[in-house]
């Protein structure tokens, strides 16, 4: 009945646009459509425009990036701008707080493959195992990417496995960057959030999270067509605090209230630099490439321990203290190729080079079984992810008495990984005299030795696709894949696409595709003990966690297993309608994953009984363990949507009005879950993946997400707005009573520019405007320290209003 519901919305925005857009098309003075945009993703055709493809591919542009409050993040512009992904912000989730994942269509963000200019892009170090969407996901970072260097972004909304590889199993984004020998430009920008903070113990004025930009680029002539691109930015970013008031009565230290946590976005510093070059060597042959690199510094705050905290140490921290955890990532990235013509063959040969490193310290703290002799200030250690690619593709076209030549592409990839966690300073991990008190850095436990790993593995891959039209108005597309891994094997994919063109208005598509991800080699091989909030009976506690790769005998010692690829089938069909200066895609999708990767629930848990606990810790009780997860395969899902996206350009005599619609309507079924333990060790059962995790799958994702946008210019004036509506979601708890409901959303932003003789653009604007928040934490949720003001699944954030103005210039 959802799904029907969900189609039902989808037709009936469609048909509106439609008529409303075509009564406006036969009064319109032009009638012209708009320049079709030609793409590199989805097809390996040349010259295919957006609404030819045969799947959908969202083209953003580097001016409607730019036009975006929350433009210095490349995830946050995309996200507003595209429907079908969502960049929640979590904050007090240790390391996803400097790494925020991105998802597309409510999948989790591991399952959308990124390219850079059409290569895999390398993932982060981290892995996320507490508390956020995404939770046991390893994701590439959009935000490494800085919007300046971005020329467009594509985003293939289809299944494309075997077109790409593995993780493609949502979608592909593709980052094109910048490429110009001639001409620059140079933008600043300045925003500030001035909102009025409304939480469950009582409001406040709020202005923070202070942002300044600094981002140039110039292009430079190589040779007779040569062009070298370079760019960079700097950006500067205030924390932002949502955390609520403490409980007065609970802690009557802080009488009058206080607030004395930090929730909210991290305190970030970033430089980032990136070179896209290429050259031709003669009419046939030419080499290319890019560089980028980026350091960047955040600060997140922990939970607040109140100074009646059992490992406070009141003569340090009389009145409590705010533990934060501090990352210093660098990202690293080099690619260069060289591609021509051979025999009729049309030949790209590269290689690829990416490193992630993030290291963690932890400041304002203490480990408080050393007393007042502890440190300060801890070195927790660091996650490092490496990858080498070497890409060969092949394509030709072959005249076999269709209607156009046959498009033949093939290719063959090896690519190796590694994975590296260093282990702290003893201090952040050790017991020191006071084996009562918690021997750890507080906020963040460091690495351990026992926690250190040096692993990599490799993988080849080859691939064919075929392309071509069997009539004038029929297309096709065939495509497959097979990648043979050094740790767990091989795996094929395959792909059929299939679009018809009734006329020059009228088209309907389809694709039913295999695809799959290998399991990462963070999931394999994670180990860390961290502090996490977790529920105990009826209230909330912080409790020692170990999480252990599924070789390490902890794990194996609970029944785990070695993990094997995630595994799904996307069906989609769509349609494509155009006329004038009218357009309008309808697409339709299933995608059906088996396997799924996930982090299993704490063993022992709140939902094991009595029985069973006092067995798995007796089980643990070797190992020095309380409590133990680990990556397990096993959980299925079925996820089902539409997307639609409306455009329409009108001309006002001298004027311009540039009309979008869009909607993602989207929702997915746990199917399956993994199976329990059968130890005999064991009285009854425990459960691996809990109610939490379930419904954070089936709605912890908007189930609609709309966008309607307008942009009207006039000479060297020009106005945006833009209003975002976003159905509620739910941040969940194995205990229905602490289920916390975000509440359904309607964001405006507004945008005004002007542009001065001399060149000199300025922009004005705000984000969120109505100044509008997700429902606040309850306080039976949010404890006594009032550290966790709003749910951290919120879509939209929760940092309320944004204003900002921006300088830019073109030479």
């Amino acid at each position: 009945m959802r799904h029907r519901r969900l189609l039902f919305a989808a037709a009936s925005v469609a048909a509106l646009w439609a008529g409303a857009a075509t009564a406006q098309t036969s009064g319109s003075a032009s009638g012209e459509a708009n320049v079709e945009e030609l793409v590199v993703t989805g097809t390996r055709t040349v010259g295919r425009s957006r609404l030819d493809t045969l799947a959908p591919v969202d083209v953003i542009g580097a001016e409607a990036i730019s036009r975006q409050g929350a433009s210095t993040e490349l995830a946050q512009a995309l996200a507003n701008l595209t429907p079908a992904l969502d960049f929640p912000r979590p904050a007090i989730t240790d390391g996803t707080d400097h790494v925020r994942p991105a998802t597309l269509r409510g999948l989790a963000p591991d399952q959308t493959l990124v390219l850079v200019n059409g290569m895999r892009g390398h993932v982060s170090a981290l892995v996320a195992v507490n508390g956020s969407i995404g939770r046991g996901s390893t994701a590439f970072d959009l935000n490494t990417i800085p919007t300046v260097t971005v020329d467009r972004v594509e985003i293939l909304r289809d299944g494309a496995s075997a077109q790409y590889g593995a993780d493609a199993i949502a979608g592909v984004m593709n980052i094109r960057l910048r490429e110009a020998a001639s001409g620059g430009g140079a933008t600043y920008n300045y925003g500030v959030y001035n909102t009025t903070v409304r939480t469950a113990r009582g409001k406040r004025d709020a202005n923070d999270g202070v942002t300044q930009s600094f981002a140039a680029w110039q292009g430079f002539g190589l040779g007779d067509d040569g062009f070298l691109t370079v760019s960079g930015e700097y950006v500067k970013r205030n924390a932002t605090n949502r955390s609520d008031y403490a409980d007065r009565v609970a802690l009557p230290l802080y009488n009058p209230g206080r607030i004395i946590g930090r929730y909210g976005d991290p305190k970030v510093e970033s430089y980032t630099v990136f070179a896209n070059a290429g050259l031709p060597l003669n009419d046939t042959w030419s080499v290319y490439g890019f560089a980028g690199y980026q350091h960047r510094d955040t600060n997140a705050a922990a939970t607040a321990r109140a100074y009646n905290n059992a490992n406070n140490v009141p003569s340090v921290y009389p009145g409590g203290f705010l533990p934060q955890i501090e990352t210093e990532i660098t990202d690293l990235t080099l690619q260069g190729g060289v591609k021509g013509e051979v025999a009729g063959w049309k030949v790209d040969l590269s290689a690829n080079y990416g490193k992630n490193e993030l290291e963690y310290t932890v400041v304002n703290s203490i480990n408080a079984s050393y007393g007042a002799a502890s440190p300060r200030t801890f070195r927790a250690g660091s996650l490092e992810y490496a990858q080498w690619i070497v890409d060969l593709n092949l394509s030709r076209a072959f005249d076999v008495g269709l209607v156009e030549p046959l498009n033949v592409a093939g290719g063959l990839e090896y690519r190796d990984e590694s994975f590296g966690i260093g282990a702290g300073e003893a201090a952040s991990y050790t017991v020191g005299p006071d084996p009562t008190k918690a021997g750890v850095s507080q906020g963040f436990p460091g690495f351990r030795p026992a926690n250190e790993v040096d692993v990599s593995r490799h993988n080849y891959a080859v691939y064919v696709d075929v392309e071509g039209k069997l009539t004038e108005k029929f297309g096709f597309d065939i495509a497959g894949r097979y990648e043979d891994y050094s740790d767990f094997g091989g795996k094929g994919t395959g792909k059929l696409a299939l679009r018809y063109d009734f006329n020059d208005a009228f088209a309907l598509r389809g694709a039913v595709s295999t695809g799959f991800k290998a399991p990462a080699l963070q999931q394999q091989y994670f180990t860390y003990t961290s502090t996490n909030n977790v529920l105990v009976g009826t209230t909330f506690q912080l409790i020692e966690v170990g999480t252990f790769p599924v070789s390490s005998p902890v794990a194996r010692a609970l029944g785990a297993k070695p993990l094997e690829p995630e595994t799904s089938v996307n069906y989609s069909l769509g349609m494509v309608y155009r006329a004038g200066a009218f357009e309008l895609t309808v697409d339709a999708y299933q995608i059906d994953l088996e396997n799924r990767i996930v982090l299993s629930e704490n063993l022992p848990n709140t939902n094991t009984p009595a029985a069973t606990s006092a067995a798995i810790s007796a089980l643990l009780a070797p190992f020095g363990v309380s409590a133990a997860r680990f990556f397990i395969n096993g959980v299925d899902t079925t996820t089902k949507g539409v997307d639609v996206v409306a455009r329409y350009r009108m001309d006002l005599g001298d004027s311009r009005l540039d009309l979008t619609a869009a909607a993602n309507f989207n929702s997915t079924e746990v199917t399956k879950t993994p199976a329990l333990p059968t130890l005999s060790a064991l009285p009854q059962p425990a459960f691996l993946f809990d109610r939490a995790n379930r419904m954070t799958y089936e709605e912890g994702t908007p189930e609609r997400k709309l966008v309607f946008g307008a942009d009207w210019t006039r000479n060297n004036l020009a106005i945006s707005t833009k209003v975002t509506d976003y159905d509620g979601v739910l941040s969940p708890s194995n205990n229905p009573a602490f289920d916390i409901g975000t509440g359904r959303a309607t964001l405006v932003d507004l945008e005004g520019r002007y542009t001065f003789p001399m060149g000199v653009t300025l922009a004005l604007g705000a984000n969120n405007i109505l100044d509008e928040y997700p429902r606040a934490t309850p306080t039976s949720i949010n404890g006594a320290t009032g550290s966790i003001g709003f749910p951290g699944y919120s879509p939209f954030g929760f940092n309320g209003r944004f204003v900002y103005g921006r300088l830019s210039y073109k030479w």
